[in-house]
């Protein structure tokens, strides 16, 4: 499908700016609200052990000071994304979706 770089992209479209941090290390200060996001795996699909398809699988992040971030439902309507879970840490709250990209 796409490549990171096109991921990124968007994901700074979604937001409306340039706070989409791509696997950043513990010791970088985020700016909120913010899009953090990971690559979590591949989907591979075999036949007659020839693989034939194999599509990225990114965790995605959005963190916000305020509850129901527009984002959230803006990445969702991408395709193949999904909604896991949602928490408040550190007074922040937390969307995390499944993306294959």
């Amino acid at each position: 499908m796409g490549s990171r770089l096109k991921l990124q992209s968007e994901l700074e479209e979604i937001l409306g700016s340039k706070n989409v941090y791509y696997q950043p290390p513990n010791n970088l200060t985020m700016s909120y609200p913010c899009i953090r996001y990971a690559l979590e795996g591949y989907d591979v699909s075999k036949a007659d052990d020839v693989t034939y398809k194999s599509i990225k699988r990114y965790e995605v992040i959005v963190i916000s000071k305020t509850v129901d971030h527009p984002a959230v439902e803006k990445i969702l309507q991408m395709p193949m994304c999904s909604f896991d879970r949602q928490y408040i840490s550190e007074n922040l709250y937390h969307y995390v979706l499944t993306l294959y990209y």
